[in-house]
């Protein structure tokens, strides 16, 4: 039941029009850098190959919009258990954006 009400929403979230600027004002994209190079790399290098940023610049990338960046992000926190906190969270959102989504 829980994780039912947890997808729903995550999805309600993923569908608010947002803008970058306000979901990532107060992100830390140093240490946001630093959790995607330590947990997220090896991963994504292991899917889609090289240095795995094509899961990021693919030409079908699934994210579309800023809030849906941080579900993605909670998504893999959730799955691989790294107990992220909220904040690391946006933190690697913000630093994703920075470098390949360019949300506005």
């Amino acid at each position: 039941m829980i994780k039912h009400s947890i997808i729903a929403a995550c999805v309600v979230m993923a569908s608010l029009p947002c803008y970058a600027n306000d979901l990532f004002k107060t992100a830390d994209i140093a240490a946001g850098k630093k959790l995607v190079e330590t947990n997220c790399i090896s991963c994504h290098a292991a899917s889609f190959g090289g240095d795995g940023s094509e899961i990021y610049t693919r030409e079908l990338r699934k994210i579309k919009t800023p809030s849906g960046l941080i579900v993605q992000v909670r998504n893999c926190n959730t799955m691989l258990d790294l107990k992220w906190f909220e904040e690391d969270e946006v933190n690697a959102a913000a630093y994703l954006n920075q470098q390949y989504y360019h949300f506005k």
